[in-house]
């Protein structure tokens, strides 16, 4: 009986992280499409109405504020849920396993943020240090299930935990580093709302409708707070019972429910509203200011530099060893493909600066950075998998 509840229990985790994969995939296709459609309208004599749609009122609020601060909240709940699961039963639940993609992860937030500091130290810009840390899972899943079964499972989520870790750090330096006209007595009831969240997790109350109530509450003190309203989705997603992950539990079917419409809907929503830039006559001069240039730096040598580096002394020194059937040229490549920051970065961006000429060039330098990096890993790893391609196991792990 415990053999068939454990199996159950797997099946339905290969099940969840299958849905993850093949969403992700797809959603990093249509990120794609929708960027350029955006771009493309932003620079047609449609290009004014396509702004002002996105800013038209809307509740006290433009359409775009509410994309951002709302919707992506709920991208956020989802992130949170991923993380959970993992640090449960999934590729972190152990430390063995969790010690390779929480140092490639660490390695890719703290080079990159180091690279641009180094370029912006002293300046207005220092404060978008924080763009070029996280990758964007939608668009590295969807890079690497290119290559279809020539990449080895156990290296689709390696680079699956490492995106995943790479947006918890992205959520703190968010939480810690840019907050607006922070308000403590909202904040405290926010908080508030979280233990109480907490108590009816502890006395066992699994009635999911309770949580997305509260969690809503939260969500409004916490856009009150200063803290950005987002980091409510990911309190909400801790609070919300896991029990053994079963197919039955309250955080399993809200991680299942949420898949396609954060998939579909609400990251389309957010790049058609955020990536309409308009490329004026000296659009080429924001490329070349130091934050630009920080955010090139960081993206697409600073990423692969540190994931890659804390990957090789992490399994040298013995704390990891590699993943099955995968090999240092499959982790350099996929480091490349670490590169590739978009959603978080641009929403980095939107909280780190308020002049429009700034928030323009750093999201083209996040694009451009990204597809450079990105179609680098790919050629990359599509090499490394070449029929006939052999892996050298390393040995020196634990």
């Amino acid at each position: 009986m415990a053999v068939r509840h454990v199996k159950k229990k797997i099946r339905n985790l290969v099940t969840l992280f299958g849905e993850f994969f093949e969403n992700e995939r797809a959603s990093g296709i249509l990120l794609l499409v929708c960027t350029a459609t955006s771009i493309i309208i932003a620079n047609s004599p449609l290009g004014s109405d396509y702004h002002d749609f996105w800013h038209m009122p809307l509740l006290n609020h433009d359409l775009s504020h509410w994309i951002n601060d709302g919707l992506m909240a709920i991208f956020f709940l989802l992130i949170g849920l991923e993380i959970k699961r993992e640090l449960y039963v999934g590729e972190l639940s152990t430390p063995q396993n969790a010690m390779l993609p929480v140092a490639a992860a660490i390695g890719g937030m703290v080079t990159p943020a180091l690279f641009h500091f180094l370029l912006n130290r002293g300046t207005a810009t220092a404060q978008g240090a924080g763009i070029p840390m996280a990758t964007d899972i939608a668009f590295a899943l969807g890079a690497i299930s290119l290559l279809g079964k020539r990449v080895p499972t156990s290296l689709k989520i390696f680079l699956a935990a490492l995106a995943i870790i790479d947006d918890l750090g992205a959520i703190v330096v968010i939480a810690v580093f840019y907050v607006a006209g922070f308000s403590p007595p909202y904040l405290a009831a926010a908080l508030a709302i979280f233990a109480l969240l907490l108590v009816l997790k502890r006395c066992k109350v699994h009635w999911l409708s309770i949580y997305l109530a509260l969690g809503t509450v939260m969500w409004y003190f916490m856009l009150k707070s200063g803290v950005h309203a987002t980091i409510a989705g990911v309190l909400l997603a801790f609070a919300i019972p896991f029990r053994d992950g079963d197919s039955c539990s309250p955080s399993y079917r809200l991680q299942h429910f949420l898949h396609k419409p954060v998939a579909f809907i609400i990251m389309p929503l957010f790049a058609l509203s955020n990536t309409g830039i308009t490329l004026t006559g000296n659009w080429a001069q924001g490329l070349v200011t130091a934050n630009s240039l920080g955010i090139f730096a960081g993206l697409m040598a600073g990423k692969p530099l540190g994931i890659g580096l804390f990957s090789y002394l992490t399994v040298k020194s013995g704390l990891a060893k590699l993943p099955t059937g995968v090999g240092w040229k499959h982790i350099f490549s996929v480091a490349f493909l670490g590169g590739i920051g978009f959603t978080m970065s641009i929403f980095i961006t939107l909280l780190a600066f308020g002049t429009p000429e700034v928030i323009e060039a750093s999201k083209l330098s996040i694009l451009l950075s990204s597809l450079v990096a990105g179609t680098t890993g790919y050629f990359l790893l599509n090499r490394v998998t070449r029929p006939g391609r052999s892996v050298k196991p390393d040995h020196s792990g634990a």
